[in-house]
């Protein structure tokens, strides 16, 4: 039989559940244990009275949201004894704990304290202040300005920002001893890729059905920018005397041409518009073809154009269910994503690619291990969380009987989206100032439903003969125009993606435009 000391050399056993890939720390010494244990318990114990309550006197958000209160500082001494409290100029904002356990803490302090227009930043022990969103003032966010210059010129989707405040179970804690070396787990053959967030990626694709992963390499990249980078490197002909093409359908992607001239490389150049190509190139020329489906800015479904001796990169960032129907699964040789379009988390910086070729899939490694040595492993364990996140929102929707409050995260998506066009478009009828493009309705497999796309992004044209940008611009919205897009200056793109008040004003400032 072992002993102690030969047990503590073989570490975890088969079966030990790890933290976000990693082995779990010593268990601790007897003493220790039975303290745990009895808080524990105690802990449970208490859990367990307050569900109790909760379902005995149920009470929605909004119901503790309205019980916060504004106090003085000598009352609040005088009555709220555990009650958390936050210092404001002469006042003090006090949070009752939340009765369900639906809403974290933490959320509940951005959505209370900063009127869920800011982010409450804890300064010292007991000062803070609330770090308002753009055109939103006041000691708790609480004022928007009917004035301010709407900046839509990015797609940065905060509007996924309110789903995510309410989900309790995906908060990412990463202890300090945890990702310290340059590799990640090493179940897998590459050194920079947590084998817990390859199998996350792979089961979302397969429950989405939006992309073949079997027998497919996965490399991962800060964001699908350097991804896409790394798939120039990777495809480049060096025998080439001379700089492979790359091109793309117009209206392409803005970010492709600058980040292919910002690279100066003499393997590959910037060509542009694919169907010029097309007209011009000889039969065997080599080339890179860069195909957005759905596309940005438009949101059409895109396919290659030039078909000839050439590789394909196809972007994929926006074909998820909330945006449009999920008709087959996307199947070619190499495929981008990134978390910024699925779930919202542009910060994260994680993008993967799904590669058919391993030596093409080496190469694009081989690129992002000299660009940046890997992914950091912090955002691969964010990155864990989320798409597990997800996916349990599909699983157990009914627990003990009892349906389950919490909405599935791409029906909430689709739903958002959908609800925000058929608003847009309803605002655009009272305009003659602009046309937009249709989308016919499809039959998405994942959601089991009809429905037309509803693209990330408006693409507006202008009817007159006019900069659609600067007219914006003139109304305080700023967004991007269609040149940089390959387009004239009579196409304009708007994000659909913020905050849901900017949102509001966004369609209340188009209507206006008669």
């Amino acid at each position: 039989m072992d002993t102690k000391s030969e047990r503590a050399l073989k570490g975890p056993q088969d079966g030990a559940q790890f933290l976000n890939g990693h082995e779990p720390p010593r268990p601790p010494p007897p003493a220790r244990r039975l303290a745990i244990i009895s808080w524990t318990t105690f802990s449970v114990g208490v859990n367990f009275a307050l569900l109790a309550m909760m379902f005995v006197q149920p009470s929605s958000p909004s119901d503790w949201f309205s019980k916060a209160r504004l106090l003085p500082q000598e009352h609040l001494k005088k009555t709220n004894g555990s009650a958390p409290c936050y210092n404001s100029a002469n006042r003090v904002l006090c949070l009752p704990r939340p009765p369900s356990p639906r809403l974290s803490f933490s959320a509940s302090e951005h959505l209370l304290l900063c009127s869920g227009n800011g982010h409450y930043v804890i300064e010292d022990e007991e000062t803070g202040a609330c770090h308002c969103h753009a055109c939103f003032s006041g000691g708790h966010c609480e004022q928007l300005d009917p004035d301010c210059h709407l900046n839509l010129f990015h797609g940065d989707p905060t509007l996924f920002e309110e789903y995510w405040l309410t989900q309790p179970d995906a908060p990412t804690v990463i202890p300090s001893w945890q990702g310290m070396s340059y590799f990640a787990h090493r179940n897998n053959d590459y050194l920079f890729v947590d084998y817990f967030l390859e199998q996350a990626i792979r089961k979302i694709h397969g429950m989405v059905g939006n992309a073949v992963t079997e027998g497919r390499y996965i490399v991962l990249g800060v964001g699908s920018t350097q991804l896409y980078q790394a798939a120039l490197y990777a495809l480049a002909s060096p025998e080439s005397p001379s700089p492979t093409p790359v091109v793309s359908a117009i209206p392409h992607y803005s970010s492709f041409e600058g980040c292919t001239k910002f690279m100066d490389s003499r393997k590959y150049k910037w060509v542009g518009d694919a169907e010029k190509f097309k007209r011009s190139a000889t039969k065997d020329q080599p080339y890179i073809e860069l195909v957005t489906s759905p596309n940005n800015p438009c949101g059409s479904m895109n396919k290659p154009v030039v078909n000839g001796n050439g590789s394909v990169v196809n972007d994929l960032a926006y074909y998820w269910p909330h945006y449009t129907a999920i008709t087959a699964p996307a199947d070619y040789p190499i495929m981008l994503w990134t978390m910024s379009k699925i779930s919202g988390h542009a910060g994260t910086r994680l993008g993967w690619a799904i590669v058919e070729d391993a030596s093409v899939a080496a190469k694009m490694a081989y690129f992002i291990q000299l660009n940046t040595l890997g992914l950091s492993q912090d955002a691969q364990a964010r990155g864990i969380t989320l798409l597990r996140a997800i996916m349990s929102s599909y699983e157990n929707q009914r627990a003990g009987g009892v349906e389950r409050e919490r909405q599935p995260f791409f029906h909430y998506g689709q739903a958002v989206l959908e609800g925000r066009w058929r608003r847009m478009r309803q605002a655009l009828d009272n305009t003659s100032r602009f046309d937009l493009p249709e989308y016919e309705s499809s039959f998405c497999s994942f959601l089991g439903k009809n429905f037309r796309a509803n693209p990330a992004f408006l693409w507006l044209k202008c009817k007159a003969e006019e900069d659609c940008q600067q007219l914006l611009k003139e109304n305080k919205i700023i967004a991007r125009g269609g040149a940089v897009f390959g387009m004239s200056t009579q196409y304009v793109r708007v994000s659909m993606l913020d905050r849901h008040p900017l949102f509001d004003l966004l369609l209340a400032r188009l209507a206006s435009l008669k």
